[in-house]
């Protein structure tokens, strides 16, 4: 039943070609879960944050199942992210969630990442009433089972919420432009429309400035890789159409 009908003041979803999914609206925290086993896909937490980047919702990381021994590696696999500014929770949902707290309060943040993080371990932690079915990873495939099948919101307490949502496997991000694509990199916003083109795109034309940081060093080039690598998929997709 309806109860009562709040203004939109953001809304996260993902797009491909054909078609639009809503995940949740008014969100002000996304928070990307990994852990070091099964493997997680850096371009897919990249995809979630650049579309959290574009409605103006503020990202956060955890790395769940920090007592694995490949912890520390999955930390540097981050370092992509977290040298520029993203900031990094690790703990283990089995033991203590404690570090996480202080960074849920007074948001409705929604939980995100592929099947197999320790999201629905997460949950039961945060909220032991919840019962969330949870299961193992398969080591011979290398990934999560799918337990969580719809999003649900849980709340600590009046101002601060968990949405958790079902794992992952891909994110289109289609309906980002050139433009808002380029926006969602937050450490290319002090390059832009510096190039000598207006209509750069950041590939291999003249005097592009996202170039010349990438390679100076300013910007991760690959960084700079994954933005040209999704809008030649997006171009693709258009062409399909």
């Amino acid at each position: 039943m309806i109860e009562s009908l709040e203004p939109r003041t953001s809304l996260l979803y993902r797009s491909d070609a054909f078609k639009t999914k809503a995940i949740a609206a008014n969100v002000t925290q996304l928070a990307v879960v990994v852990a070091a086993r099964p493997s997680f896909s850096m371009e897919l937490v990249q995809r979630c944050i650049l579309t959290a980047e574009d409605q103006g919702i503020a990202s956060l990381l955890i790395l769940n199942k920090a007592d694995l021994p490949e912890t520390p590696a999955a930390r540097e696999r981050l370092g992509l992210l977290t040298r520029i500014g993203y900031p990094l929770i690790t703990l283990s949902a089995l033991t203590d969630v404690e570090p996480l707290r202080p960074a849920l309060r007074h948001h409705t943040t929604l939980l995100i990442g592929q099947s197999g993080m320790g999201k629905s371990t997460l949950i039961n932690a945060l909220f032991p009433e919840a019962n969330m079915v949870t299961a193992e990873y398969s080591e011979a495939l290398d990934s999560g089972r799918h337990t969580t099948t719809h999003t649900r919101l849980h709340r600590l307490d009046a101002d601060t919420a968990v949405i958790d949502s079902p794992g992952l496997q891909e994110f289109a991000l289609q309906h980002l432009d050139a433009k808002a694509l380029a926006h969602a990199f937050i450490e290319f916003r002090p390059f832009l429309g510096q190039c000598r083109f207006r209509d750069c795109n950041h590939e291999t034309e003249p005097g592009c400035r996202l170039q010349e940081a990438a390679a100076s060093g300013e910007v991760d080039p690959a960084r700079l890789k994954l933005f040209q690598t999704l809008r030649q998929l997006q171009q693709n997709a258009a062409q399909r159409l």
